[in-house]
């Protein structure tokens, strides 16, 4: 029975690697797993599918498939075997350790208690149902699981690694010409460099752009990213002008409202460049959703752009590469044509995509230190006239950073100054400094920040600070259902008149005054329990006219791509009464949706309640859908108890979504401080010995 399971999976003396245990008594404990929601009914199902592939095979085997795909789950690409038997519970979606001592359930690490890495190693490479890495042929290529070193994964997500990994070295191999009169050229987009202050991180991420296939340019909020981007596509773009060649650029997001934001962005940079109009007027500023760039096939994992129908461009940008999992990497770089050049933006410090892989996180390992050889350090000094001996950085005197060639980290926040408590606050997180965190919230000094410990679940000091913000700065939800009443065109006015949709973008603009983020879904501090909370005291405040499921005012989250609408998981819209038919003015209202138009005119789209299926209230949504998006007034509601996902990387993202306040809420002292000093590690192979 399972207690069988308790001495048998150890190291044996001898070479027979026949099954250690029955393999039914292995998918009997995985069942129990499951029961308990310490496995997924899904990482079951792949375990049983490789029973009947292989029923004589290895129950190691079936033990290290079923952790490998649960960890998929938590965003990793593979299982480190080493380090699961160093921590083999964390392996599992378990309980508190106090619920843990509740239950008589055996646990990961009495299975593995007495388990060797080498041992288990020689188990998987001797099975039928695993691929060694270096094993090319046609019958390796069939075997589902694949092993590399002391790595498991999954073949698919194998796959996708080894795609990512040759397309970026063949990009990094790449040396592309640059302009000879580069050095002027950069004069003229940063002016002339300073002989003395700090050194112009924005100006060495645009030289080094323009010299390889492949550059990542990141930085925390307010680096200037976006800036610095439009001046390189301006340095890029010029000289194509002037040879009466321009480049095919073309701008891409991961979600819609990241598309929407730096839309709006680009838009005002491009009108402020002091470049010629004939180049001013090739540098797009329309961006789309990375979907719809490589054009989504509904129903499929496929699209219509890859490697044999690549993309119709030659620049291709894309921002907020923090959220792209390991997939949609892998198919962008697949369409991307061979001459093409990719910039990736992104904040390196940010939560990782919701899917599998951290790509960008893995690809800015070195970003913090720089590690530029002397021929990058000696010609960014040549070309920019920047100085950078006293700038802190690591060199690389041997070689063994060359991925790290191509990277810029930006370090110089214009949002968040020295005197801003946001700034101070995402530094201290972002260094684990979890005392100074704390310290800096109370001793409330800084007008933009805020904290609120509540006294139990019951206090209605939540919902004061939910609907009315607080002091005379930071607005609440009351704000937007405000301007919705108090600035409605008057009764009878025509639904083709502007005046419809431009009050419809006024209580959009005012929605995203203040956010409430979440760092989980369920229970009373998770998505789906606030929501409830929120709308029963507007209700009852009498802000919005019904609780129940569509009412004017009640804002909803896309939670999935409809293609058909026009509509990309993440896009916001506000439930608005309109004139039920255009040319007339009866008076008669209809509940609309407002969407905003990611075409950088503030344009707006009304879709009708009973044509979106696949949307949710979001009063309050989770620190990971709010990324790329940013608000006036951002709080932060943690849980009662540490949970796996509350990391420094989530306290970090929830706090740099605020533009002039943050406010922090806290059910419970010391979860902020433990959720700081636990930092995400998200394992993968990806170019790992490029530095």
């Amino acid at each position: 029975m399972i207690e069988d399971l308790l001495t048998p999976l150890q190291p044996q003396p001898q070479s027979d690697l026949a099954p250690l245990v029955r393999a039914a008594d292995l998918l009997l404990l995985l069942d129990r797993w499951v029961e308990r929601g310490w496995l997924r009914a899904l990482d079951k199902a792949f375990v049983g599918f490789l029973h009947e592939l292989e029923p004589q095979g290895d129950p190691l085997v079936l033990m290290a498939a079923a952790l490998t795909s649960h960890q998929l789950g938590h965003g990793h690409v593979c299982l480190d075997l080493f380090e699961t038997l160093k921590e083999p519970d964390f392996a599992l979606s378990l309980p508190p350790e106090g619920d843990l001592q509740s239950t008589a359930a055996v646990l990961p690490s009495q299975v593995l208690a007495t388990l060797d890495g080498a041992h288990w190693c020689k188990a998987l490479a001797a099975s039928r149902l695993v691929a060694l890495a270096a094993d090319q042929s046609e019958q390796a290529r069939q075997r589902p699981l694949v092993l590399s070193g002391k790595r498991l994964y999954l073949r698919r997500y194998w796959a996708y690694e080894r795609r990512i990994d040759n397309a970026l070295r063949q990009r990094l191999a790449v040396q592309e010409e640059t302009p000879e009169d580069l050095a002027e050229r950069l004069g003229g987009l940063f002016g002339a460099a300073k002989a003395t202050g700090p050194v112009d991180w924005q100006k060495l991420a645009c030289a080094l752009a323009t010299r390889g296939a492949f550059s990542i340019i990141t930085g925390g909020p307010g680096t200037g990213k976006t800036t610095t981007v439009v001046r390189l596509l301006a340095l890029l773009q010029a000289p194509a002008v002037e040879a009466g060649k321009p480049l095919r650029i073309r701008l891409a997001a991961p979600t819609g409202k990241a598309a929407a934001r730096l839309t709006e962005s680009i838009s005002l940079q491009v009108r402020s460049l002091s470049v010629d109009d004939s180049v001013r007027e090739k540098i797009p500023s329309d961006v789309t959703t990375v979907h719809r760039l490589l054009g989504n096939r509904p129903g499929t994992r496929h699209f219509r752009h890859h490697a044999g129908n690549r993309l119709p461009l030659d620049v291709l940008v894309v921002d907020e590469a923090s959220m792209i999992d390991l997939e949609m990497m892998a198919n962008l770089l697949d369409a991307l044509p061979v001459h093409a050049r990719l910039v990736l933006l992104g904040d390196k410090d940010q939560l990782a995509s919701v899917e599998a892989g951290a790509v960008l996180g893995d690809l800015c390992r070195d970003a913090e230190a720089g590690w530029y050889n002397p021929q990058t350090r000696s010609w960014l000094e040549a070309v920019s006239g920047e100085q950078l001996a006293d700038s802190g950085l690591q060199e690389d005197n041997a070689g063994t950073h060359p991925l790290a060639q191509q990277v810029v980290m930006l370090r110089h926040s214009r949002r968040f100054g020295e005197g801003s408590g946001i700034g101070q606050l995402a530094r201290w997180v972002n260094q684990q400094q979890a005392e100074e965190a704390r310290r800096l919230l109370a001793a409330r000094s800084h007008a933009d920040l805020y904290g609120l410990s509540l006294k139990g679940e019951q206090d209605r000091a939540l919902e004061r600070l939910l609907l009315e913000g607080h002091g005379d700065g930071p607005q609440g939800y009351r704000h937007y259902l405000s301007l919705l009443r108090g600035q409605r065109p008057p009764a009878g006015t025509a639904l083709e008149d502007p005046r419809w949709t431009a009050w419809a973008r006024d209580v959009l603009q005012a929605f995203d005054q203040f956010q409430l983020l979440c760092a989980v879904r369920k229970g009373p501090w998770g998505v789906e329990g606030l929501n409830q909370r929120i709308t029963a005291a507007l209700f009852k405040a009498r802000l919005i006219e019904s609780d129940q499921q569509w009412y004017e005012g009640r804002p909803v989250l896309m939670t999935r791509n409809d293609y058909g609408l026009g509509l990309m998981n993440g896009d916001i819209g506000i439930a608005l009464k309109l004139p039920e038919h255009e040319g007339t003015q009866d008076g008669r209202l209809v509940l609309r949706v407002a969407f905003p138009r990611n075409d950088g005119q503030g344009g707006v789209r009304f879709v009708l309640p009973s044509r979106l299926n696949d949307v949710e209230t979001v009063y309050a949504m989770t620190v990971h859908k709010s990324q790329g998006s940013e608000f006036a007034h951002t709080a932060l509601i943690l849980p009662e108890a540490l949970n796996p996902v509350l990391t420094k990387e989530l306290i970090y993202t929830g706090i740099t979504r605020a533009k002039d306040w943050f406010s922090l809420i806290e059910p419970r002292a010391g979860v902020f401080e433990e959720a700081v000093r636990r930092k995400v590690k998200r394992l993968s192979g990806l170019m790992l010995d490029l530095g």
